[in-house]
């Protein structure tokens, strides 16, 4: 089957960590879907960081909302890849079909403490584009864009921040429609 001794959920999960295994079991994971969730959500806790990770990429694709507030949680994970794909499953709603994104008083706050002071530029990078989805609908998200795009020390995130301002090219593609 897979090259697993063992393949429930929970061993699969730990795969994630092995970077022998760890494209097999993802795809096994995503392939069970729903049905994997509870060991997906433990494995948010699981000491390899590699693990951890993998779970929030699994997320991004099989998130429900049982699990928001788990990946809400993971944008504050010691290590920064983890930080980066719980990011990127907060932003992203291609990946997410029919669940509804998370709204900006379950995201913000961590959108905006990791775009001023996460000591990684990805993360920061990845911060932008959370915090962008609120630039029309939150004053906060403009000024942290703002502040970013003049001032951090990433000419990366000062770039891909301006996108996301007035003028800019994602700033003009997501705004609403104007009402008249």
């Amino acid at each position: 089957m897979l090259g697993f001794a063992r393949t429930d959920n929970e061993a699969l999960v730990s795969c994630l960590g092995d970077p022998q295994r760890t494209v097999a079991a993802y795809r096994e994971l995503l392939r069970r879907a729903a049905d994997c969730l509870d060991a997906v959500r433990a494995g948010l806790s699981h000491p390899d960081p590699a693990v951890r990770e993998g779970c929030c990429r699994l997320l991004d694709h099989l998130v429900d909302t049982d699990s928001m507030d788990r990946l809400v949680a993971m944008a504050d994970d010691p290590d920064a890849r983890v930080r980066i794909a719980a990011f990127h499953a907060l932003a992203c709603d291609r990946c997410k079909g029919d669940t509804c994104a998370p709204g900006a008083d379950r995201v913000l706050g961590p959108g905006l403490r990791h775009l001023a002071d996460d000591p990684d530029p990805q993360v920061r990078l990845r911060a932008v584009e959370l915090v962008g989805k609120f630039v029309h609908s939150d004053p906060r998200a403009l000024a942290a864009l703002r502040s970013s795009h003049e001032r951090d020390p990433s000419p990366a995130v000062r770039k891909k921040a301006g996108w996301f301002l007035p003028g800019g090219p994602i700033h003009r593609r997501t705004a609403p429609p104007a009402r008249g």
